[in-house]
């Protein structure tokens, strides 16, 4: 099992990011699975902590990613679900970890390695 679930869901031609207030870098929404807990229960409980008016429709896990950050040397596990629909405002619930969320390109913008890694498959340029 990963362990950590991230979720990619499309509006318009541009994806929904969360920034991380630590480093300020952007990455796509989710978080570190709990013990029993499933990659999807996880998702949800992250988006539910960290955007609590986001509603999502149905998740299709669409590939797990298992690596090492080449910089910092630390293993990534993670499951990678896309959304068929999410609606609702992108009010932040968990303001000590994230303090913004938007709707918008993926490139131009300072990524997580994980998320580059994600935007760099599903969205080459």
């Amino acid at each position: 099992m990963a362990k950590s679930s991230k979720l990619v869901t499309i509006r318009k031609g541009r994806v929904l990011l969360v920034r991380r207030r630590r480093d300020r870098l952007w990455m796509f929404p989710g978080g570190r699975r709990r013990a029993g807990e499933s990659e999807r229960s996880c998702l949800r409980r992250e988006i539910e902590e960290e955007l609590p008016e986001l509603k999502l429709g149905r998740l299709k896990l669409w590939k797990e990613v298992k690596g090492k950050n080449r910089r910092s040397g630390r293993k990534m596990s993670d499951a990678i679900f896309l959304a068929t629909k999410a609606a609702g405002r992108l009010k932040i619930g968990d303001k000590k970890e994230i303090d913004r969320a938007v709707w918008r390109k993926p490139r131009g913008i300072r990524l997580t390695p994980t998320s580059r890694y994600i935007r760099d498959k599903l969205f080459p340029s």
